[in-house]
């Protein structure tokens, strides 16, 4: 097998193991991962997003980094913050004071009138020691050393050690961060990929991927690989993604997901316990 991943992929083919470096101890797979938080039930990389998310049962909370002017890192998707506040510009040209003066919008505005984007630090404190985080690498400055050696300094080993991944479209982002923490798993996000031969411990292809290839996720488990299908709304889906022995389920809505691995399984699988539900 691994004669046969060099022939394909050449050196871009490392088995790195991240279905063993990265995870939850005791909990059985596919985990779910929350996509910025609960984002179908609450504004997107919200505190109350990810709150939520972690209330209805989520393994993972996945989010989206971009750096300020200032150096601050935070939980922000888009290169402007435009479409997600009532602010405009770009994220790369404000302060963290000028973006924590924004109040997010979204269509969930009547129950969460109030939020602001989170920083880094401040989703690190909520997240409890059961559930891990996935991290997508948005900015380009995560190429450059030294924002990558910022961002791997707030990782303190002792505390998130196996429990945080770094993920990304630009595999020079996730070089980055391995050239200043390669203790790190990374994950790069893929379209196009049809086979799971990368150098990362971890693959996110798109749903449609693995749903058309029955072998991507054996292919990807031969090789170590932590697969993840890019599928934001998965439940229809998941019974397959079950059969086929994906490591995490990406969700917008981490209950009903938790219902559909329940009925996939047939109940073998258990949701972790919640946090005041």
């Amino acid at each position: 097998m691994r004669a046969l991943c060099r022939l394909l992929g050449g050196k871009d083919v490392k088995n790195r193991d991240g279905r063993r470096t990265f995870g939850i101890a005791g909990r059985p797979r596919p985990y779910v991962m929350a996509h910025r938080g609960a984002s179908g039930y609450a504004p997107e990389n919200t505190l109350a997003a990810f709150h939520l998310a972690i209330r209805q049962g989520a393994d993972l909370l996945e989010t989206d980094l971009r750096f300020t002017r200032d150096g601050a890192l935070v939980c922000i998707h888009d290169a402007t913050v435009d479409r997600t506040t009532d602010g405009h510009g770009a994220v790369s040209d404000m302060t963290l004071a000028e973006v924590k003066k924004l109040r997010v919008r979204s269509a969930f505005d009547d129950r969460y009138p109030n939020e602001r984007a989170p920083t880094l630090e401040e989703l690190l404190d909520a997240t409890p020691g059961d559930v891990a985080l996935a991290l997508e690498l948005k900015d380009p400055l995560f190429e450059q050393t030294a924002y990558a050696q910022k961002l791997a300094d707030m990782l303190s080993p002792d505390r998130w050690a196996g429990r945080v991944a770094m993920l990304s479209f630009a595999q020079a982002r996730l070089d980055g961060v391995k050239r200043v923490a390669p203790e790190i798993p990374v994950g790069i996000i893929t379209l196009r990929r049809v086979l799971p031969l990368c150098r990362t411990e971890l693959i996110g292809p798109i749903w449609p991927l693995v749903c058309l290839n029955p072998l991507y996720a054996w292919l990807a488990r031969r090789l170590g690989k932590f697969v993840c299908p890019l599928d934001d709304r998965p439940d229809k889906r998941v019974g397959w993604y079950v059969r086929i022995g994906c490591d995490a389920v990406l969700t917008n809505t981490p209950d009903t997901t938790i219902k559909a691995i329940q009925k996939a399984t047939r109940g073998k699988w258990q949701p972790r316990s919640s946090y005041g539900m």
